[in-house]
């Protein structure tokens, strides 16, 4: 039996994100009292007295706000499609409003189970008000209070009282993350993977504020595909929305196994671009340039413009480029196997004896350079880890390492084994065991 689903909608500045961060146990929406904040679709794993299910926060319905209303009408009405049980938070302190009888009007098209909470009801006026909202007309009422707690057991008991207990399972399926600066695509990157209005797309910069989890069926296997928020420099982030934003992008980087970094063609490469790789490789997370709006480009070559592309990344030069255009599709085929190739590398296991043998030869080839009368001599080398490759040289002195020297044997590692699109964990410890 599939993980049931439970959508909390309303019009903005209700509490959903309050109520969904309580319960999911930690923060995942944003919460800031800025009407507006939470546009798009989050979705979050939740278990309740064992029972496990997916939450999904939607953008609050709001009749005034043009920009964006239609974009998060849509959301709400699909998470609703994809809901089995649909939590309706409504402002107790405040009573029935005009928005509130918008979402009522969405959620009477649909025969999933509605239930109706009445938030902030620790503040006496809403204690006066609960009565209105049952001319709703919807079955079940539940006073509650996400910040004071009141009434958060009756929700939850009723939530899921018709889901059935699920069985802990690892999930083993690749999770990749597309990040990059405001503007650059990542959104309609997503939708076009998908091929599902999954995020809102929007001209205005930085309209994606926080990073969804979906998943993508390529060629019969599940990939977790992680959209998120545009990667502002912390100088410039002003609102606290932004900082959290940012905040959430590293912790999308964090939970990755691979990161795609979304350049736009346009505007050619920015300094940021860089920043943003170096987050990805500073995690050790396996990486990709995507260099999206590729359509706009029309006097540069692929081969010119990945020149260029080397030329500003020096320090990745192992991540494969690929160039597409997220609008058109056009090359979007060529994405996939890049990412299935990185995936493969990142976990990639050396045969120990083979490691050595290589490492052998590297030291006898070109020695290293001499300090103070003392060389580096490597006795013996094993992987110690995958996701990244993590190699453990024992050798006499760790301190004798030049940095020019771990490139050469970083390079020579990567002429023997496949591993385009990963870092290189190199690690040495003294013979005696010192690291």
């Amino acid at each position: 039996m599939a993980i049931p689903t439970v959508a909390l909608v309303g019009r903005p500045n209700v509490g959903k994100s309050t109520l969904f961060n309580k319960i999911c146990g930690k923060k995942i929406s944003i919460i800031e009292d800025i009407p507006g904040v939470t546009r798009d679709r989050i979705y979050q794993e939740a278990q309740y007295n064992n029972k496990k299910f997916y939450l999904v926060d939607t953008g609050g319905i709001d009749a005034t706000e043009e920009t964006f209303n239609n974009e998060i009408k849509i959301q709400a009405e699909i998470a609703i499609k994809d809901a089995d049980v649909v939590v309706f938070v409504v402002d107790g302190k405040e009573g029935i409003t005009h928005n509130d009888l918008i979402v009522r009007d969405i959620l009477r098209k649909t025969d999933k189970k509605v239930i109706v909470a009445i938030n902030k009801v620790d503040v006496k006026k809403a204690e006066e008000n609960i009565y209105d909202f049952y001319e709703l007309g919807f079955d079940t009422y539940i006073p509650i209070s996400s910040i004071h707690n009141t009434g958060y057991i009756e929700l939850m008991e009723e939530i899921t009282k018709n889901f059935h207990e699920k069985e802990e399972k690892i999930d083993d399926r690749i999770k990749f993350c597309l990040i990059g600066r405001p503007n650059v695509g990542k959104s309609s990157l997503m939708n076009a993977l998908l091929n599902e209005e999954r995020v809102v797309v929007s001209d205005i910069a930085g309209t994606t504020r926080d990073s969804i989890d979906s998943v993508l069926k390529y060629d019969n296997k599940e990939y977790i595909l992680i959209d998120t928020a545009g990667m502002r420099k912390k100088g410039k982030v002003f609102e606290s929305i932004e900082k959290y934003s940012l905040f959430r992008s590293l912790q999308s980087i964090d939970r990755s196994d691979i990161c795609l970094v979304v350049i736009n063609a346009e505007e050619g490469i920015m300094e940021h671009d860089k920043h943003i790789a170096g987050y990805a490789i500073e995690k050790g997370k396996g990486l990709i340039f995507v260099v999206n709006k590729w359509d706009t480009v029309k006097d540069t070559s692929i081969q010119e413009f990945e020149k260029l592309m080397r030329a500003e990344f020096q320090f990745a030069t192992y991540a494969p480029i690929v160039f597409l255009s997220a609008l058109t599709k056009k090359r979007i085929h060529t994405l996939m196997p890049e990412v299935i190739k990185v995936s493969e590398n990142i976990s990639r296991e050396v045969k120990t004896s083979v490691l050595n043998e290589v490492i052998r030869d590297a030291f006898q080839l070109s020695p290293p350079p001499s300090y103070k009368g003392k060389r580096l001599k490597c006795y013996f080398v094993s992987q110690t880890g995958t996701k990244p490759p993590k190699f453990t040289f024992r050798v006499n002195n760790k301190g004798l390492l030049h940095f020019s020297y771990e490139r050469y044997l970083e390079n020579k590692l990567r002429e023997n084994f496949n591993l385009e699109g990963t870092p290189i964990i190199i690690q040495l410890k003294n013979r005696n065991g010192e690291e």
